[in-house]
């Protein structure tokens, strides 16, 4: 398959799993969110512009990370956390970054194209999946060479987003793709699925995960805000 045949299954795929997600079923098991950083873990965090972030993430999913974090310490490598969970205000504040920066970039888009366009990587407040506490992005920390790994659209934390990130894109080079395979399989073992077009996020639990895991139904739903 070349890339633009796998790019159009790709989007394809991931037109038809966002209706699927408006009308699935969820029953919430009540488990509680948790903060990586105080889970004892071996983990690198990007820094993130809400003050104080936790990292949460529901309670079930600590151990897999844990796991996770032990076979790439073995490598002598570290897992490397982006984000988990974010509050409907948070996924908010990051739509409109990146709405703002495509406005400047693109002037003479529309409205309805610039959210179709900026729909391809960037979720609205109230259809991401990290609000579920289900959906954690990571990359891999090389310490030997005290870099992040390469993984075909990525400078240190900083994603390039393109066609590329989809996961299993073939232009990207055989580093790139033996990296991915590395982080892919980590998270697969663990149950999680990879978002279809962004290699670094993956969920388990929520709606996301149950329709791609041909799952009846899914158990960790929305939650936007905490309870003070």
């Amino acid at each position: 398959m070349n890339e633009n045949e796998y790019c159009e299954m790709v989007e394809s795929q991931d037109v038809e799993l966002k209706k699927l997600k408006n009308t699935f079923e969820i029953e919430d098991d009540g488990s509680p969110l948790l903060s990586l950083k105080e889970a004892g873990l071996t983990l690198l965090y990007e820094p993130s512009f809400v003050e104080n972030y936790q990292y949460l993430i529901r309670e079930a999913i600590i151990p897999k990370i844990k796991r996770i974090s032990e076979k790439l310490t073995e490598q002598n490598m570290t897992l490397a956390i982006r984000s988990a969970w974010r509050s409907f205000d948070h996924q908010q504040k990051i739509w409109e970054t990146h709405y703002q920066k495509a406005q400047k970039k693109n002037p003479s888009f529309t409205e309805e194209k610039l959210f179709n366009s900026l729909g391809n990587f960037v979720a609205p407040a109230n259809q991401s999946t990290h609000s579920t506490g289900g959906a954690i992005d990571a990359l891999i920390f090389d310490n030997e060479t005290q870099k992040m790994l390469d993984f075909g659209s990525n400078k240190g934390w900083n994603i390039r987003l393109s066609k590329k990130c989809y996961p299993y894109n073939p232009k990207i080079t055989d580093t790139a793709k033996q990296n991915r395979k590395l982080l892919l399989d980590l998270f697969h073992d663990e149950g999680f699925i990879c978002d279809y077009k962004e290699f670094w996020h993956f969920d388990y639990g929520n709606s996301g995960w149950a329709l791609q895991k041909n799952q009846e139904l899914a158990f960790y739903d929305a939650i936007g805000e905490l309870d003070e």
